[in-house]
């Protein structure tokens, strides 16, 4: 295996424990690995650690990105870096030719820079293969909150989960199978057959403030604003929220202080309740990805 991935150029930027488990992985593989974001003492064997963005990009024939992506000015997550870190057009302009970027969700700005320079783009956070894996530390990270935060069990209450997708499939399963009453909001009619075939309760949006009123766990999904003030208004007087969508959630935080609820933002769960396995899944997921586009541009690569 260690062949494949021999002499290229990759680029690692920003991210957290997990990025270090994929990190390793890609050396073992025999990649040619700079990295910005990590000081040296964190980096295994085999792997740089460089002073800039630009510096780890200029000649890299494959860029890895966080999970989260970045924000809307450019800035990556990096738990570890001294200072801030930021993606830059000037750092895309010196990637080798028809260079691939992986990152869970791309910026507007980004996309752009894409079709500027002919670069390839993987977005991987819808991917099954990551979202589904990815779906079984959030799920337990988020129902680690609830009995943090809540002086009751999880048996016996009643949760609310918004949105079925793949976290929120994972997330009623495990909530059922710890004893909690489970009512599932969501827009498509398939979503709710499965809903009901988990043993879920169902409610439509035009419910959801009936639901709401009698639940004691609220978890949000959806990454628009469905827990507007008008809905909070409604809400069990004792309900921990949890929203779970990527920033910054569906959830009117401002209302929920207002009326007194605790209400949490908890993206990015996995590389925080669960680095080490995380890191395995993008270990696992990333070098074979990287391989496959490898090879539709010409690179000889062979899979074993």
């Amino acid at each position: 295996m260690s062949s494949l991935l021999s002499g290229k150029r990759i680029a690692v930027l920003g991210g957290d424990d997990r990025e270090l488990i994929l990190i390793s992985e890609l050396v073992k593989r025999g990649a040619i690995l700079k990295v910005a974001g990590f000081p040296s003492s964190k980096l295994c064997d085999g792997a740089s650690a460089v002073n800039s963005v630009e510096d780890a990009c200029r000649d890299a024939k494959v860029v890895i990105l966080p999970l989260p992506g970045t924000s809307l000015e450019g800035i990556i997550r990096a738990v570890y870096a001294g200072g801030e870190l930021k993606l830059s057009e000037k750092a895309v302009a010196v990637l080798a030719d028809n260079a691939l970027l992986i990152i869970g969700s791309a910026r507007p700005f980004l996309k752009e820079w894409v079709r500027k320079y002919s670069l390839r783009l993987i977005e991987i956070t819808e991917m099954d293969d990551i979202a589904i894996m990815n779906s079984i530390p959030t799920a337990e990270g988020a129902i680690q909150i609830a009995m943090e935060e809540s002086k009751i069990t999880i048996h016996g209450s009643r949760s609310l989960i918004i949105g079925f997708g793949r976290i929120a499939i994972t997330l009623a399963r495990t909530l059922r199978a710890l004893g909690s009453d489970v009512t599932v909001v969501a827009r498509n009619e398939g979503q709710m057959a499965r809903a009901y075939e988990m043993g879920c309760k169902r409610a439509h949006y035009s419910e959801l403030t009936t639901a709401i009123s009698n639940s004691n766990f609220v978890f949000n999904t959806v990454p628009s604003m469905v827990l507007s003030k008008s809905v909070l208004r409604q809400a069990n007087c004792d309900a921990l929220i949890i929203d779970l969508a990527t920033q910054p959630g569906g959830t009117d935080f401002e209302a929920a202080n207002e009326y007194g609820f605790k209400a949490i933002l908890a993206p990015g769960l996995p590389g925080k309740v669960a680095p080490i396995s995380a890191g395995k899944i993008l270990a696992e997921l990333v070098p074979r990805l990287i391989i496959k586009e490898l090879g539709k541009m010409g690179q000889n690569l062979v899979l074993e």
